[in-house]
């Protein structure tokens, strides 16, 4: 069936609008209980400047939350997680004490075939399981993440800044502002990660400026 011309202007133009009502908000987003804004770095040399030393493929994301009316928000690192639509890489943010201290997940980049051990983050097909359990890589046949546990009984001057910049867990009143830490498998662009919410306060999601 053949339409005039201007109906197919028309529906491409609906095409388009609808396209652009999908895109997630640009480092900001809210809704009647909570305002959230974030930034996204992804230099090793802005991380290390941050942080005052190397923590290896980590994304780190400062965010705000604020909330907008007079009752309280419970913040929790699991509230959040790290999207990479260009290739549906998954990730939770790790605690300070799984990146630094006594205990220390180390993970390095190897060959074709993956696996991992850690806590929480999920990377696209690589399935991490609680206790230091093994998964094997699906969607990312091109890596290999190899965790071991490294031990130092003398502490981590690490440890102590990740800790005093990390979002704070805890019951907020005020906007409050904090560094969550990603890890990442892979080279990736701010413009492809998305930080998605879903806490008390419902659902959100954004994503980063170019």
């Amino acid at each position: 069936m053949r339409y005039p011309v201007a109906c197919v202007a028309l529906l491409a133009a609906a095409a388009s609008l609808n396209a652009a009502e999908k895109k997630l908000p640009i480092e900001q987003t809210s809704n009647e209980l909570i305002d959230i804004s974030a930034t996204v770095l992804l230099d090793k040399d802005q991380i290390k400047q941050e942080l005052g030393s190397d923590v290896g493929d980590i994304v780190v994301v400062r965010v705000t939350v604020r909330p907008v009316s007079e009752k309280p928000i419970q913040l929790s690192l699991d509230n959040f997680l790290l999207v990479s639509a260009k290739d549906g890489q998954r990730s939770e943010p790790y605690a300070p004490t799984q990146l630094a201290g006594s205990a220390t997940l180390v993970v390095t980049q190897g060959g074709p075939k993956g696996t991992e051990v850690r806590r929480g983050p999920s990377w696209g097909g690589i399935a991490g399981i609680a206790g230091g359990g093994v998964g094997n890589a699906g969607a990312a046949p091109s890596t290999e993440a190899k965790v071991e546990s490294k031990r130092d009984d003398h502490t981590d001057p690490l440890l102590a800044v990740l800790q005093a910049k990390v979002l704070p867990e805890k019951e907020i009143k005020e906007s409050t502002s904090g560094l969550l830490y990603f890890q990442v498998v892979g080279k990736v662009k701010s413009k492809d990660l998305e930080l998605h919410y879903k806490g008390p306060a419902g659902r959100l999601a954004l994503r980063f400026r170019p």
